[in-house]
């Protein structure tokens, strides 16, 4: 069935394929347009960089003209994050508007990872800490970033020569690489 919210949700689903932000992807469910699974990569510059961080979004057909409700799968550490995954972020309650598409939502998100607001926390202790110990705050950020990549699939190496799944390690030596080649 076609509704005017199901339209919507396949041209956002278009664009954001099209013109992804940096670090932000989405789709939705194989069986459910209405609900959606997204990562975000913490950005550049602070504390969150090279998190991979799983989301939710699930959409009522009153969208656009209501927010979707967004979930971190991913556990975080942060001031405007519940301990439940939620976000309080002003565009996904009181500041809503139809003009708002998925990507604006995913860009938003990604933003407050450093950007937040103490002044109105959903995690009390990452918004005091963040005030008053930022140290001790970006080191459990840093935990954060790290337990990310375990949920993603596995850590991050930079040891090239790590087998892959279904991969044959890389030759080691010149009688491998030559042994390796077909024969002409």
């Amino acid at each position: 069935m076609s509704t005017p919210c199901r339209r919507r949700l396949m041209r956002d689903f278009k664009k954001l394929q099209d013109d992804p932000p940096p670090g932000i992807s989405g789709a939705p469910c194989e069986s459910n347009i209405m609900i959606w699974e997204a990562v975000i990569v913490g950005p550049p510059d602070t504390p969150f960089e090279d998190g991979t961080f799983k989301l939710k979004l699930e959409f009522t057909e009153e969208y656009p003209n209501k927010p979707p409700t967004v979930k971190f799968i991913s556990k975080m550490f942060h001031p405007n994050i519940y301990n439940d995954g939620s976000i309080c972020l002003d565009i996904l309650q009181n500041r809503w508007s139809p003009t708002y598409d998925v990507s604006a939502v995913l860009t938003s998100v990604q933003s407050l990872l450093d950007e937040p607001n103490p002044n109105s926390p959903a995690n009390a202790t990452a918004a005091e800490m963040y005030q008053s110990n930022r140290r001790e705050y970006e080191r459990r950020v840093q935990e954060t970033v790290e337990q990310s990549w375990i949920e993603i699939g596995g850590e991050d190496s930079d040891d090239e020569n790590d087998e892959k799944p279904n991969e044959p390690p890389p030759p080691t030596n010149e009688m491998e690489i030559d042994a390796a080649e077909p024969a002409s």
